[in-house]
């Protein structure tokens, strides 16, 4: 209920993540059917990057209003930031102030006046400006690391590199914002390289117990994870998506004219195996080099299709290597009665 600098910065990590999520899920996932010349419904889903600038941005965001009230001179207190955020941030539709000069918020008597609220992507968070400049400027006395780094312990001494004297600098230090802005800088250039897998789990209870489920809690979670837009995407589109030609390479022993070889195009003989199937048209559509399928349900009668063709098979398989085996060994055996014959004439 009570939120400060901590619950603050922690909030504009998760907005941070929240946003790959969506470039990396949500956008990357209607741009393919663009790229594939998909026709479909545009799904419009809500892009939180308005406010990740309100917090983020070099001039007007929140961290920068809060560096630049902890480096000024003069008398500096929670109260003159919040002043400064009222009058640079007052007609942003996703910050609100009581002292706002933007007056749909005089009203508001939900909202104190030393503190501001930010209408997240999860939904509404009010933060108590109380604390935000001294935790911002987190500050170690230039001869208090001197007097740590000249510590006889190495771990010690390790700790604090800024107090070498060859290492001197005048520079006043960054300020815990800024440090951890750029932690999260790092931290979403390293996730842009990579092909993540998420994973969400949802807490059904604050009770940790079992067959409990907390209807508020669950939904909340929901919306905060943005998993209804994904939902929304997925339904929207198509379950499933494969190039042609391990398409056609999985499924062609279903067709006569595919197995054991396609000679052509594999989009060709994708277009034949699935006409040879009767799937319905409205459950798949072709891409300029992917096939589409629509519900997962047409894929697992593929895959059962396929599942009893392999048995069907291995059957004619081992049927036919039963039949060599007998009639080698009948064709062996009628060899040897032919000699044993022969011998038993010349001697009989």
């Amino acid at each position: 209920q009570d939120n400060s600098f901590e619950q603050f910065i922690i909030n504009y990590c998760n907005e941070k993540l929240q946003q790959i999520f969506i470039e990396l899920t949500l956008k990357e996932e209607q741009e393919e059917y663009i790229r594939e010349g998909i026709e479909w419904t545009h799904i419009e889903y809500f892009n939180n990057a308005i406010i990740c600038d309100l917090i983020e941005n070099n001039q007007t965001g929140i961290l920068a209003m809060l560096d630049e009230e902890c480096l000024r001179p003069g008398t500096v207190t929670d109260d003159t930031f919040l002043e400064k955020l009222n009058q640079v941030c007052a007609t942003h539709q996703h910050f609100e102030s009581r002292l706002s000069k933007c007056s749909r918020f005089l009203n508001d008597t939900s909202l104190p006046h030393s503190c501001f609220r930010i209408q997240h992507y999860a939904g509404k968070v009010m933060y108590q400006v109380e604390g935000f400049v001294d935790k911002n400027n987190d500050l170690l006395y230039r001869d208090l690391s001197q007097a740590m780094w000249k510590a006889n312990h190495s771990l010690i001494k390790a700790l604090f590199p800024e107090g070498n004297p060859a290492k001197i600098n005048l520079k006043r230090p960054p300020t815990a914002g800024s440090q951890f802005k750029a932690s999260v800088a790092t931290l979403m250039k390293n996730l842009q390289t990579k092909n993540p897998n998420y994973i969400r789990c949802i807490k059904p209870n604050d009770k940790k117990a079992a067959h409990i489920f907390n209807e508020a809690l669950v939904c909340h979670q929901i919306r905060y994870l943005g998993l209804l837009e994904n939902v929304r995407v997925r339904r929207a589109g198509y379950a499933f998506r494969q190039p042609y030609e391990p398409c056609l390479e999985r499924y062609k022993m279903l067709c006569r004219q595919t197995w054991p070889h396609w000679r052509g195009p594999a989009r060709d003989g994708v277009e034949v195996l699935f006409k040879e199937l009767g799937i319905p048209e409205e459950e798949f559509s072709f891409g300029r080099s992917k096939i589409f399928i629509r519900n997962p349900r047409t894929l697992f009668k593929l895959e059962d299709l396929r599942k009893q063709r392999l048995e069907d098979l291995a059957t004619l398989i081992e049927k036919i290597y039963r039949g060599w085996k007998c009639r080698t060994r009948f064709l062996l055996m009628k060899k040897c009665q032919i000699v044993i014959a022969a011998w038993y004439r010349r001697y009989a």
